[in-house]
């Protein structure tokens, strides 16, 4: 039923454009006197009802709907990502960059694992790491997953080479890392360890680190690990931590 139609009827309105002062110019009296409307026009209710309700009503009415609905949460309004992952606790934003005294105690590291496997013979039958790989592939929402992923098999790979005899010199990067990973796996989506499989570019770099970990030698998987660390620490993480912004 059109407004004007309405207001005959029920006798509360003597017309949209001429029932109160206001209500045709766009007034605060007139905005206030269209909220009043009768329940004819479909205002308390959603669907067909209100659109049929509201079709002669004009923009007015239409601008007003569109801001109540909004305000009151009938109308979703989208989150950004940053913001959702924020509420459930993934704080990696702060990973954007690390502290001079961190990125030293990392160089330090690198360059003690890197002379360390000049003394072996070590070879990879296939790249776990390799350079094309970039999260950028990724969707936003896979980004911080295969991150997870890759933090994991580095935790390991380096626990291992810690315990055997770089121990002193990793410790700091080790924290370091283990406070990384910890606070990203509240930005990992809790389905993804119970839910349908990942599929497309992400399940080829999830498959390729398992693959890696499960055929590779100690040799490879530090040697992958130790040329990949600080393009995991100044590329991978930002770009989790930039979310949307990272393009």
């Amino acid at each position: 039923m059109a407004c004007a139609e309405c207001a005959k009827e029920r006798g509360d309105l003597s017309g949209v454009d001429s029932a109160s002062p206001g209500s045709g110019d766009g007034s605060a009296e007139g905005a206030a006197h269209l909220l009043k409307a009768p329940p004819c026009m479909g205002f308390p209710s959603l669907g067909p009802p209100l659109v049929a309700a509201v079709a002669g009503c004009g923009p007015l009415v239409l601008m007003l709907m569109a801001t109540v609905l909004t305000s009151t949460g009938a109308v979703p309004v989208p989150t950004p990502l940053g913001t959702l992952l924020g509420a459930r606790g993934c704080h990696v934003a702060q990973f954007k960059s690390l502290s001079p005294q961190e990125m030293k105690a990392f160089r330090r590291a690198r360059d003690a694992l890197e002379e360390s496997l000049l003394l072996r013979n070590w070879s990879c039958s296939s790249r776990p790491l390799p350079r094309t790989q970039d999260l950028r592939q990724l969707q936003v929402r896979e980004r911080p997953v295969a991150l997870e992923a890759e933090l994991a098999l580095t935790l390991k790979v380096l626990g291992t080479v810690a315990n055997a005899t770089l121990g002193a010199i990793l410790d700091q990067p080790l924290r370091t890392l283990r406070h990384i990973h910890s606070t990203l796996q509240a930005c990992v989506p809790a389905e993804s360890a119970a839910g349908p499989r990942p599929r497309g570019p992400l399940r080829q770099w999830l498959h390729r680190l398992q693959e890696a970990e499960r055929k590779e030698s100690r040799g490879c998987l530090e040697a992958s690990v130790t040329s990949n660390l600080f393009r995991l620490l100044a590329r991978d993480l930002k770009c989790v931590a930039d979310g949307d912004l990272c393009v």
